[in-house]
């Protein structure tokens, strides 16, 4: 059946895939350019949007629209109350409670003196558009932490901030409604504050049922694997739908509580469900905040002065330090990240879709600068985007709180073999955490000055005491195929897969001891298995570093040694680069390539070996 569309209008099924199309291109785009992929899909969106006007929202989605941003944004916040598991916390138990029990009710008090005296609203605008100042964006910390690599801590406080405070926002901003609807019409503040305490107490008491029911169930097999994912789903949508027909907004308060209660019930099956939902939110993500930008009324933003500009300079550099600096005061959380943390403020998705729902009800009750509150919301979430997504990184570095520009390699298993290697990485300035459950495998290494962690890199205190924000490789090679392929296999979705690797597995004719090919990581090191790698070490060959140049390129060195095993590339930036085959290689002139080399042997006798680096 054809679908009717006004003249010039996209059909639905076309914007919708524009949209899908554009977001996740831009997301892509992002990752190729080293960009802000939030700063991408707001330039996207307004360049389709309200610039060429190939796409408008409002004309070619028309009434699906707001439910379509409505579960989007439950489903983005279920999913980020996955990721909250207690266990997770510990040194950030106190700086998280802080931030929500002392930060938002602070933060919301200061949000509505900045509206009120900054950019001119009414003390009723003033008080619901501060409640949902609140917010600070768990659609768009999520994508800039994923970019900026923060250290653990600084990341988990922004990251539980964000999510928690998100639905506290969204009530804080009913709570203030309701009382403006009790000063301006003939309602009890009795009866409003019932209304809202019965809504906030059902909304809770339906996330709390659902996540332990659902927990139940998966932990009993009442459920069979593959309707896993879509009864979770379905149970999400109908709590949503619910709770929010009780009370308006508290259906994201709902999922949240469902979220966090299935993210610390221990479930076996958690992992794939948390994967299959950052999968989804990526695109949620990506669609939500195109709709946004693409529905960007310019006419809007010419209700705003001067004193727009004070409010966005007030938010950011008063009211949110002071509310950070406020909470963590004696918290025990070191002043840097505290810095980071307070000048980390990102508004998204959730803020401008609540404040615009809230702007229309007070222009119903008669406030007309209501109509100021839509323009204020995009502008604070376009000017925090565009500026924590270009500093954030820089300045967690400048604060030693991030990783490096050239992030290094964490080796999994201490040898002779992979000792040699660390060594010869070392030298080359490339950063290497050498890890190994048994403490004297580690030994040789640790005379070296090797970084060590002695314990199961998989192990709960391996996830609190290591900061792998410096790492982005990881090499598997123990002597143990099986946990090689273990490890690679678990943590494949945290490093990337294309960035873990596996020493080759035994060659064995018995197909009851092979492991599926599916599992693990990619190869390295010309197939060699750990025997033969620790053979070549003991008959003398040795890692070794070389810098190509325009005389002695790639070609010259292949011929020079042929029969050395090419292991790895560092770019002339300095980026480090796993390789299995000359084939993989780039020659600039300047890059430097890490290859196991034979002893060179002259009449039967061994040569002395030149230094590492040749």
């Amino acid at each position: 059946m054809a679908i009717e569309t006004a003249p010039g209008a996209l059909s639905p099924v076309i914007a919708i895939a524009l949209v899908g199309g554009l977001g996740v291109g831009s997301q892509w785009l992002a990752w190729r350019l080293r960009m802000p992929a939030i700063v991408l899909m707001l330039v996207a969106g307004i360049v389709i949007g309200p610039v060429l006007g190939v796409f408008d929202p409002a004309r070619d989605i028309g009434p699906l629209m707001e439910p379509i941003i409505a579960i989007a944004v439950a489903i983005i916040l279920f999913e980020g109350g996955l990721t909250l598991n207690f266990h997770q916390l510990r040194d950030a138990a106190v700086g998280v409670r802080r931030l929500v029990f002392v930060g938002a009710p602070l933060g919301w008090l200061l949000s509505a003196l900045t509206l009120h005296f900054g950019a001119g609203l009414s003390w009723s605008s003033s008080w619901v558009f501060g409640g949902i100042l609140i917010v600070t964006g768990p659609t768009v910390i999520a994508p800039l932490l994923r970019t900026a690599r923060l250290s653990k801590r600084p990341a988990k406080l922004l990251q539980w901030e964000a999510i928690v405070n998100d639905p506290l926002g969204a009530m804080a901003a009913v709570l203030a409604f309701e009382v403006v609807l009790v000063l301006n019409r003939a309602e009890t503040m009795g009866s409003a504050l019932l209304d809202l305490v019965v809504g906030i107490a059902v909304s809770i008491a339906m996330g709390l049922a659902a996540g332990y029911g659902l927990a139940a169930a998966f932990r009993r097999g009442y459920v069979p694997e593959y309707m896993k994912v879509s009864i979770l789903f379905a149970l999400l949508l109908g709590i949503f739908g619910i709770s929010d027909a009780v009370l308006h907004e508290s259906g994201l308060l709902a999922v949240t509580v469902m979220g966090i209660v299935i993210a610390n019930a221990n479930l076996p099956s958690y992992e794939e469900l948390r994967r299959f939902k950052e999968h989804a939110t990526i695109l949620l993500v990506s669609g939500v905040f195109i709709l946004l930008a693409a529905n960007l009324d310019f006419a809007a933003l010419e209700l705003l002065t001067w004193r727009a500009a004070i409010f966005l300079v007030l938010i950011i550099c008063v009211a949110r330090p002071l509310t950070v600096f406020a909470s963590l005061l004696g918290s025990g959380v070191p002043w840097r990240e505290q810095l980071l943390i307070a000048f980390t403020g990102p508004r998204g998705v959730v803020l401008v879709a609540v404040a615009g729902l809230f702007a229309e009800r007070l222009l119903d009750l008669g406030f007309e600068d209501a109509a100021l509150i839509g323009p204020l919301a995009f502008v604070l979430v376009a000017a925090t985007v565009v500026l924590h997504g270009f500093t954030l990184k820089p300045f967690a570095r400048f604060l030693g709180l991030a990783g490096a520009d050239n992030p290094g390699v964490v080796i999994i298993g201490g040898s002779s073999w992979t000792t040699a290697l660390a060594e010869a990485l070392v030298k080359a300035e490339v950063p290497v955490l050498m890890t190994d459950p048994n403490f004297g495998h580690l030994r040789a290494a640790r005379s070296a000055g090797i970084a060590t962690y002695s314990g199961d890199i998989l192990s709960e205190g391996a996830e609190q005491r290591l900061e792998l924000v410096s790492y982005a490789t990881l090499l598997a090679a123990t002597d143990n195929d099986a946990y090689n392929t273990l490890v690679a296999t678990d943590l494949a979705p945290e490093f990337g897969r294309e960035n873990v690797f596996q020493i080759a597995r035994t060659k064995t004719d018995s197909a009851r001891h092979m492991l599926p090919a599916t599992l693990g990581g990619r190869p390295f090191g010309h197939g060699a298995t750990f025997d033969e790698m620790t053979r070549h070490i003991a008959e003398g060959w040795t890692f070794r570093v070389t810098r190509l140049t325009e005389e002695f390129g790639l070609k010259e060195w292949s011929e020079k040694r042929p029969a050395s095993h090419l292991m790895a590339r560092i770019s002339p930036a300095g980026e480090f680069k796993m390789v299995n085959d000359i084939a993989e290689m780039r020659g600039l002139p300047d890059t430097r390539i890490i290859a196991l080399r034979p002893p060179e042997v002259e009449g039967g006798v061994t040569l002395p070996q030149p230094p590492a680096s040749t």
